[in-house]
Formats: C-alpha cells, structure tokens, sequence
C-alpha cells in the first residue's frame, strides 16, 4: 500500500490544509507516512475472514452492581450537619469570579 502514496504526498497537501512546515518537517512526515501507509498495508494483507469484529481486545465485564432504588438520607438531617445551609441546599464558598 505504501506504494500507492506519492513520495510527495505530505509537500502536495501542505496547500489543502494551510499547513505551514518547513523542507525539513516535510521530509520527516514523508517517511513518518510511508511507514504509517506501509503498516497499513500489512494490516489490509492478513486474512481476517474467519475473525470476528471486536471493539475491543479482550471480554470486558461489567463490574458495577445493579442500579437498584433504595431508601436514600433525609435532606433535612444531611442539612443539618451541613457547615452552611441555605434554601434546602449546601453553601458553598465562591469559587468562580473575576480574575485577578
């Protein structure tokens, strides 16, 4: 597949993407994309028929229990305990404002 990509490649889209590289950054990202194309090529050359698609590697199992409604604290209690209270919910100190 490498093959199929000009070796000017990089230099002709610089343009199409207002991509401003200097001829030596041009001469690093021809080789760097040679060898990406090169490996795709690899990957497109294996006989994958018989594989299945996968999203990932390995089985993943969901580790979190059931999401089950239970009897939660009362707001009024909670509130109580709270440092600082006001209109049924937490003050809390300012965080966010001017910038100095």
């Amino acid at each position: 597949m490498a093959a199929d990509a000009p070796p000017d490649l990089p230099r002709r889209c610089r343009p199409r993407r207002r991509l401003d590289l200097t001829d030596d950054e041009l001469d690093r990202f021809t080789g760097q994309l040679a060898a990406v194309l090169e490996h795709a090529g690899d990957l497109a050359a294996l006989d994958t028929a018989g594989v299945p698609p996968t999203a990932h590697p390995l089985e993943l199992v969901n580790v979190l229990r059931d999401d089950v409604p239970r009897p939660c604290l009362d707001r009024d209690e909670v509130l109580a305990m709270a440092p600082a209270a006001e209109d049924g919910r937490f003050r809390v100190p300012k965080i966010l404002g001017d910038a100095p």
